[in-house]
C-alpha cells in the first residue's frame, strides 16, 4: 500500500524531451484556435462569395506593388543584414539593435501616407525608441542573446 502510495507521488522528468513540453500545448490550441476561425469565418465567407453576396478580396483589385515588393525586400535585407552587422560586434546584441533602427525607419516611411514634419519626427523617434527598448528587455533584463 505504502509503496503505491510513493509511487503515485513520484515525479521523474525526461530532460531530453521535457522541454517540447509546453510548445506541444501551445501548438494543439493555436491548431485548435485556427480552425474555430476557419469555421466560424471562412466557411460563411465562402458560402456568401458562392452566392454572389461577396468577392473574394485578392481577385480585380489594384496590387501596390511598390509597397508589397518593398516589404519583401525589407525583409529579406533586414534577416540578413542582422547576422552581418551582428558578426561585427559579437555577443552585444548589436546587429539586432542597429539593423531594427534602419528596418522600423525604413518600413515606416514605405507605409506613410502623408510625409509631414511631424509625422517624420514621429516615425524617427519611433525607429530608435522602439528597438532600443525591445533590445534593452531582451539583451540587458533578461539576458537573451540577440545576433
Amino acid at each position: 500500500m505504502e509503496s503505491d502510495l510513493s509511487n503515485l507521488l513520484s515525479v521523474s522528468v525526461d530532460f531530453e524531451t521535457s522541454h517540447l513540453f509546453f510548445p506541444t500545448i501551445i501548438n494543439w490550441v493555436m491548431a485548435g484556435l485556427f480552425l474555430v476561425i476557419l469555421v466560424t469565418k471562412l466557411i460563411p465567407f465562402l458560402a456568401a462569395v458562392k452566392r454572389g453576396e461577396r468577392t473574394l478580396p485578392i481577385l480585380g483589385e489594384s496590387m501596390d506593388t511598390r509597397r508589397f515588393f518593398g516589404t519583401l525586400v525589407l525583409i529579406v535585407a533586414y534577416f540578413y543584414l542582422m547576422v552581418v552587422v551582428g558578426d561585427l560586434f559579437p555577443y552585444t546584441g548589436y546587429g539586432f539593435l542597429f539593423v531594427s533602427m534602419a528596418f522600423v525607419l525604413l518600413m515606416s516611411l514605405l507605409y506613410l501616407h502623408e510625409w509631414t514634419k511631424k509625422a517624420l519626427a514621429i516615425v524617427a523617434v519611433n525607429a530608435v525608441v522602439a528597438p532600443s527598448l525591445a533590445w534593452f528587455v531582451l539583451a540587458k533584463l533578461f539576458t537573451i542573446t540577440l545576433p
